[in-house]
Parts: structure tokens; C-alpha cells; sequence
């Protein structure tokens, strides 16, 4: 079974790595919300809905970001 992400190759670089650290970290102080979050699903109080977007919100471009990387090492290791 073959999964097509072919799409991963379209964003750029740039804008992506800006994103997912913008979204990543924001807001900067006390805690970015992504590693609150994470903190909340590691001890599992991340049972409000909004806690769960939130979580969705600021790890979605460093979750893109990460699977382009995959990619793109994997892709460089078969060729």
C-alpha cells in the first residue's frame, strides 16, 4: 500500500518554517501554547474542546514542517 504525499513538496520552505515557529511558540510568555498543551495531553487534563484546537492550531505547521523534512530525507536516502 502506497500513500501519495507528493503534495508535501509544494509549500515552500520559508513561509513554513516561519509559520511553524510564529505558531509553534506563539504566545511567547509565560509558555508558548504548543508546549503547554503537550504538557496537558502528557498529563491528561486535555479534555476541553478549545484546549484541543488549540493544540490542533499550534502544532498543525510544525507537524507539516516535520513530515516535509521526513520526506524530503527520505526521498534524498532512494535517490
Amino acid at each position: 500500500m502506497t500513500i501519495e504525499v507528493s503534495w508535501l513538496d509544494k509549500p515552500p520552505w520559508g513561509p513554513l518554517l516561519l509559520g511553524a515557529l510564529l505558531l509553534g511558540l506563539a504566545p511567547f510568555l509565560p509558555e508558548p501554547h504548543l508546549w503547554e498543551k503537550l504538557k496537558m495531553l502528557a498529563a491528561g487534563r486535555l479534555v476541553r474542546p478549545i484546549d484541543i484546537f488549540d493544540l490542533v492550531l499550534h502544532g498543525a505547521l510544525p507537524l507539516l514542517l516535520a513530515a516535509k523534512g521526513l520526506r524530503n530525507l527520505t526521498r534524498r536516502g532512494a535517490g
